[in-house]
């Protein structure tokens, strides 16, 4: 049990010695107070898992008592005694926190009953807040946010004061920058991080569809609408909706985000009943929301509902003291993932992935550093790994201008000049099948034929990567 240590306050001597006897012979270690001062000088002095108390003692009394328990030890678990039965004493103890309440004289055996339901309720308690520890702990190993710039520090401390509460959040920042990240963050960081974090991204799903999986619909209610379908919405019921890509949103369901915002209710498509939500929103954006006010492609009232705590991340050339930490973690963290052995950057490539522009920001550096790792077989990497670090005669170009430029014309046999030579889709499907198959191969030979993290180190889910394998005949080996 987790309850062991226990505080029996009463000034009847009788109630005393009874409760302690059968307390003491269930295995608790008892502690006794005649009345509520010397209650209180124990409960400060000692740890106590359950305190019994009575509700009339001399000096302070047992509620007066449980209003300063409250303020000193909000875990320690109370029952309230008294001789006087009644709803006002009741529903009293209740309000001030009492986790249960006896009316005198009482069945030992009632009490024994209340101590195991007490037991039951601490002991989850204390499961929710090992499990609370554990989302974080593996939130912050898995996806943690990586800076030491003035302009993360500002970051870190928006999110520690906004986290707690319930309010919106609009983060705003180019592509790549980390704002699912940010979110997540402020998710596993609230009093709901038990509960679901949802995450929407409003360009990537057809307008005709978006509707539907925001707020669901009823059977019926269009072609193809077999069955009832929860939207993100009541999915995130209880948690986080995360709604990525918010200026891409048409008109006409910013009114009904608007609603969900002020009512806290929504309607699934093709049904008539109000259904109330418990959601946080936290959207984002990499575009200018107030310049879209203005053309009249966002609604401004919705606007100023999202706006409430705004985080505005900057692009990783504005905080270029971050490039190198960001380096390292995803050195780190992708030498783990393939389960190899640790990987070094000698100190040209470092200097050169310093002084990068990154114009695809975090996204774009974690890639890179992917890509080096998989594809070279020595255990120190250089500017030669780097294609996005190549120069030649002097002039920057891009890791995708290089690679792509070296993948069509040394391999494919197709000059850059001839390109708008070739039949539509023919350049992209040549691409695809040069690369796609033996990505997929190396990765899986390199996690030991683990689909599930050669599937997370591509950015897809399982179920793909085994349609993509059956569909490029790729033979499954065990290792």
């Amino acid at each position: 049990m987790s309850i062991k240590r226990i505080l029996v306050a009463d000034d009847e001597e009788s109630m005393r010695w009874v409760l302690s006897k059968a307390l003491r012979k269930k295995g608790f270690t008892v502690d006794l107070a005649r009345d509520g001062e010397e209650a209180m000088r124990l409960i400060r002095s000692e740890s106590y898992d359950l305190a019994i108390l009575d509700i009339k003692m001399p000096g302070i009394s047992g509620l007066d008592l449980m209003d300063k328990v409250r303020e000193l030890k909000n875990d320690l678990l109370v029952v309230i005694m008294t001789a006087e039965a009644g709803m006002k004493n009741a529903v009293e103890a209740m309000k001030r926190g009492a986790y249960d309440y006896l009316t005198k004289p009482f069945d030992l055996d009632v009490m024994d009953a209340i101590i195991e339901k007490a037991d039951r309720a601490r002991e989850m308690t204390m499961q929710v807040a090992t499990l609370k520890d554990e989302l974080k702990e593996r939130y912050l190993l898995e996806n943690g946010i990586i800076g030491n710039s003035a302009a993360m520090r500002e970051t870190y401390k928006t999110i520690g004061k906004v986290a707690p509460s319930d309010m919106t959040v609009l983060i705003q920042g180019e592509s790549g920058t980390g704002k699912e990240l940010i979110a997540k963050a402020i998710h596993y960081n609230s009093k709901r991080l038990v509960k679901p974090f949802i995450a929407m991204n409003c360009a990537a799903i057809p307008k005709e569809l978006l509707e539907s999986e925001l707020f669901g619909h009823e059977k019926g209610s269009f072609t193809g609408a077999g069955e009832r379908k929860l939207g993100k919405f009541e999915q995130a019921n209880g948690g986080t909706i995360f709604l990525d890509e918010i200026g891409d949103m048409p008109l006409d369901l910013q009114a009904k985000i608007l609603r969900v915002l002020q009512e806290r209710e929504l309607t699934r498509t093709g049904g008539s009943q109000n259904i109330t939500v418990d959601v946080r929103i936290v959207a984002a954006t990499n575009q200018d929301l107030l310049q879209l006010v203005q053309q009249r492609l966002f609604r401004e009232d919705l606007y100023y509902r999202l706006n409430v705590v705004p985080i505005n991340l900057l692009p990783l050339r504005e905080r270029r003291e971050d490039i190198l930490l960001l380096v390292d973690h995803f050195l780190q963290k992708t030498c783990i993932e393939l389960d190899i052995p640790m990987k070094q950057i000698d100190k040209r490539a470092r200097e050169k992935l310093s002084a990068n522009s990154w114009p695809g920001n975090v996204r774009e550096l974690e890639n890179s550093i992917k890509r080096a790792v998989i594809l070279s077989s020595d255990p120190l990497l250089t500017v030669d790994d780097f294609p996005v670090l190549a120069a030649p005669d002097g002039a920057a170009l891009s890791g995708d201008d290089v690679s792509l430029e070296f993948l069509v014309d040394r391999k494919l046999r197709v000059s850059f000049v001839n390109v708008e030579k070739l039949e539509s889709g023919e350049l992209y499907n040549m691409v695809i099948e040069q690369v796609e198959r033996p990505l997929i191969k190396f990765l899986l030979e390199k996690t030991r034929w683990n689909q599930v993290r050669a599937a997370s180190i591509l950015g897809i889910n399982r179920n793909t990567l085994r349609k993509k394998i059956a569909e490029l005949g790729i033979e499954l080996k065990k290792d």
